[in-house]
């Protein structure tokens, strides 16, 4: 049956009432274009597709686009405003994305620049957060009360710089890719001492099959990344379910639901072996180190 949501080799499929979906786009202009000698205009046309907006509309879906304000440092505040504006108008959710190396590039590329905010000590991720956070605002954002650290590098001093910063969401964790001490199968949101960790889940060739897992497995909330090559497919999916997969905003989370010891959809290889992997909770999360 069309649109009809099965989990493949995992059984009869139990659906939960619901699964919140935060669907999130990384939207930010390009340092490669610019390194290559792209005007802001022809970084911003290749960067930004605004067509998703449309997408996300005629669907009736909400999404979550995090804008990196940095390039403003590089080209002034016009781009970044080119990115917002367009967003909010179209009634979509406008949160924190970072990439440092735009500071390098401001800076005039001192040697060794920089491209993760991990390469930064706590009080430099400090400032760059605040920097951000700032110039997203100037550019016409509401205040943010969400971060993303640019290619998910994010370590303990990030956490501790955006509990200083006052922000109430980070969405970083992404397997493989984050240095958070945190399970690299994680799905669910934890509340790590008042900032709210939403672990990112990559979506693949198949959504379908990491969103019925989601609900077979009870999960009240999770967090996609969407990006131009899966998410048409995402978004129809999405609005053919969006009873029991409602997507949400960061102002529809309040109360955060209560986090559970949720798992991502399991390796294929353990799916074809039956063998579920165990979990393995740490007894502390996170110590933010100075």
């Amino acid at each position: 049956m069309k649109g009809a949501l099965t989990i493949c080799s995992l059984g009869p499929l139990k659906i939960a009432a619901m699964t919140q979906v935060l669907l999130t786009v990384d939207t930010a202009l390009s340092w490669a274009a610019h390194a290559g000698g792209a005007s802001w205009q022809e970084n911003l046309s290749a960067s930004f597709d605004p067509r998703q907006l449309d997408l996300l509309r005629d669907q009736g879906l909400k999404g979550c686009f995090f804008v990196d304000p940095m390039p403003a440092l590089v080209y002034g505040l016009e781009p970044v405003r080119r990115l917002v504006e367009p967003i909010l108008a179209a009634g979509q959710d406008v949160q924190l994305l970072l990439h440092p190396v735009w500071q390098s590039v401001a800076e005039g590329f001192a040697e060794g620049t920089r491209f993760e905010l991990t390469c930064f000590d706590a009080e430099d991720q400090l400032d760059l957060i605040e920097t951000a956070r700032d110039l997203l605002v100037e550019a016409g954002a509401p205040r943010p009360v969400a971060f993303r650290s640019g290619g998910y590098a994010a370590d303990v001093r990030t956490l501790g710089a955006l509990l200083q910063v006052g922000l109430r969401f980070d969405s970083s964790h992404l397997p493989g890719k984050s240095a958070l001490p945190l399970e690299s199968d994680l799905a669910g949101p934890v509340d790590l001492g008042g900032l709210i960790e939403l672990p990112v889940t990559a979506v693949g060739e198949t959504p379908e099959a990491e969103l019925s897992h989601a609900l077979s497995a009870g999960h009240a909330l999770i967090a996609l990344a969407g990006d131009g090559s899966s998410i048409e497919r995402l978004c129809d999916f999405l609005a053919a379910h969006a009873q029991e997969l409602p997507t949400a905003h960061f102002a529809d989370l309040n109360p955060v639901p209560a986090a559970t010891a949720v798992r991502p959809l399991p390796l294929q290889a353990l799916r074809r072996a039956g063998r579920p992997a165990a979990p393995v909770w740490p007894n502390a999360l996170y110590q933010a180190s100075p």
